[in-house]
């Protein structure tokens, strides 16, 4: 008997160590189980949001040109005759590190050296014939033909548009609109390639201005689309003639750039001290067709600006 129960007794333990066992690997294999399904858990949620990111934002396309990816700061599109493309580029910086007289600047008088009297000189012999709605900027063609006499060169005059607000800043002071009367000439000098002379005209609001009603209503209100217009309607004289003598030949001059694509560097830039008066209305139609189309200002790196 005593034998027997010994065996019992053996094989008793026997059962509760392998229980014991049984229950440590079950535990074990539980805590493994659950570890892994943790694992698949987030490897599964981590690859949906990788997608979900994809699907968010798709990837740009090899053909997607540089210039196209600038584009989605502001929309501005080139207005330069000598322009290779017309996309939009809006703050795209230069593509060429070593341009360093780019356009606009921040203006600060206190620093612009003193020009001799009446060394800065323009005078015009323009017609208008169009308006045009180009989404980013209202432009007025000038007729063919159309002069700009200055400093004893004869420019072509081509046109003029608008920027809202200024892209000139005066003494770090931005101005709600600025006009541009761009004028081009052919300079052999430079294996016969344009040269510019933009008057830039700084406008701030108050009184109705005239030279503006002129063309405001025969603007098109469709993005693409241009009216004529008589010759004669509208005169760049009416804008002149809001300007006293003495202060039409207060202005700023530097050598820089066009303000859109392709950026060169062949413009004489003469920009105007004293602002012009334009009504609140007649600023925010304009500003209403072409939004904020201002480039950034740009360092003015070792160029003279010159005043008078």
């Amino acid at each position: 008997m005593d034998g027997i129960q010994t065996t019992h007794e053996l094989n008793l333990h026997s059962d509760i160590i392998s229980l014991k066992n049984f229950t440590m690997k079950t535990k074990h294999n539980d805590f493994l189980l659950a570890v892994i399904s943790i694992a698949v858990f987030l490897f599964i949620s981590c690859n949906a949001n990788k997608k979900e990111e994809k699907q968010e934002t798709p990837p740009i396309s090899s053909e997607t040109s540089h210039a196209e990816v600038a584009a989605s700061d502001n929309e501005v599109k080139s207005e330069a005759p000598d322009a290779k493309t017309k996309i939009e580029q809006g703050y795209a910086a230069p593509r060429h590190a070593n341009e360093q007289a780019q356009s606009p600047i921040n203006i600060i008088s206190a620093n612009a050296a003193k020009a001799g009297k009446d060394e800065v000189s323009f005078s015009f012999h323009s017609e208008v014939n169009a308006a045009e709605n180009l989404g980013h900027t209202v432009q007025i063609d000038f007729n063919s033909g159309s002069t700009c006499l200055s400093n004893g060169k004869n420019y072509n005059s081509k046109q003029f548009h608008f920027h809202t607000p200024s892209e000139h800043l005066i003494d770090g002071v931005t101005y709600p609109m600025e006009m541009h009367i761009v004028n081009t000439i052919v300079d052999s000098a430079k294996g016969n390639k344009p040269s510019y002379l933009v008057v830039g005209v700084l406008f701030k609001m108050g009184a109705e201005n005239k030279f503006i009603k002129e063309f405001l209503e025969k603007i098109p209100k469709e993005e693409g689309q241009k009216n004529d217009i008589q010759t004669g309607v509208v005169k760049l004289e009416d804008l002149f003639a809001e300007i006293n003598k003495e202060e039409l030949h207060s202005c700023f001059v530097y050598h820089g750039s066009l303000t859109t694509p392709p950026y060169t560097e062949a413009v004489q830039w003469v920009v105007l001290k004293h602002p012009v008066e334009a009504s609140e209305q007649q600023i925010m139609a304009i500003e209403k067709i072409e939004g904020n189309n201002a480039r950034h200002v740009q360092a003015v790196n070792n160029r003279k600006v010159m005043q008078q």
